[in-house]
């Protein structure tokens, strides 16, 4: 499970008072500046930001940190940026196996059983909510997604499978970390694919990332300092990846 981006740890404390932003040395994409310091990565590679407006939103959340401390559970976009520029580069193979590994488990191909009052309900709204998600898997990739009630996944057409990886295989850096960290927030690839292919919008995944939890709170209430912390998590992880998303993009 993703870090939550409510709760952590701080980090030392503020060691700089100005937070700037300017072109990269090389003129190949902008850097963080911390008084006079090049704003580095945990493995102390400069942090090189794809465009202006990406390195203004984490000028940003460092401008926004407190004297007291480092705050690093406040800078997501300081996360994702760390992510795509070291990990990714190293562990592409691996991460597009690992959401190809998942893909048969994925939320939206799980249905409820219908066949009692507890279930009954919801599979309605898995219905009513999910099924034009699923149209729009077929056609955009062409083939026809089976849904199932295993907890444990079912197979999908091999075409379906192979027109996913292929995406993947062609997204940037930038793209992959920002689909690998919505997939694992949501549970879902696809829902991850209908935010990067402009489906689905922040609250729409949201909504079917919640389905049945939501219908769950609907009839046994909210359990507060639970639920409404989860709901809250959520929403900053699939903003934050999504507003990553938009600011890595060259207009």
């Amino acid at each position: 499970m993703p870090m939550s981006f409510m709760t952590g740890s701080i980090v030392g404390k503020r060691f700089y008072k100005k937070v700037t932003t300017r072109e990269a040395e090389d003129g190949n994409g902008w850097s963080v500046m911390l008084d006079y310091r090049t704003l580095k990565t945990p493995s102390k590679r400069s942090l090189k930001c794809p465009t202006l407006a990406l390195a203004k939103a984490i000028a940003a959340e460092w401008e926004y940190q407190e004297t007291d401390g480092i705050r690093p559970f406040t800078m997501p976009l300081m996360k994702l940026s760390c992510t795509a520029l070291e990990r990714v580069p190293l562990t592409r193979p691996k991460i597009i196996e690992h959401l190809m590994k998942k893909f048969p488990q994925d939320l939206v191909f799980c249905r409820a059983p219908g066949d009692n009052d507890l279930t009954s309900g919801v599979l309605e709204h898995q219905v009513e909510k999910i099924d034009p998600l699923l149209k729009w898997v077929e056609s955009e990739f062409g083939f026809k997604p089976a849904v199932h009630t295993s907890f444990f996944g079912g197979k999908q057409d091999d075409g379906l499978v192979s027109a996913i990886e292929s995406v993947l295989k062609k997204t940037d850096d930038c793209e992959l970390a920002t689909i690998d960290a919505i997939a694992s927030a949501a549970h879902s690839l696809v829902i991850a694919l209908g935010i990067f292919c402009g489906r689905l919008g922040i609250e729409e995944a949201i909504e079917l990332i919640r389905l049945e939890e939501d219908l769950q709170v609907d009839r046994w209430g909210l359990v507060e300092g639970g639920h409404d912390v989860d709901v809250a998590d959520l929403r900053v992880q699939i903003a934050s990846a999504v507003v990553f998303l938009g600011l890595t993009r060259r207009m």
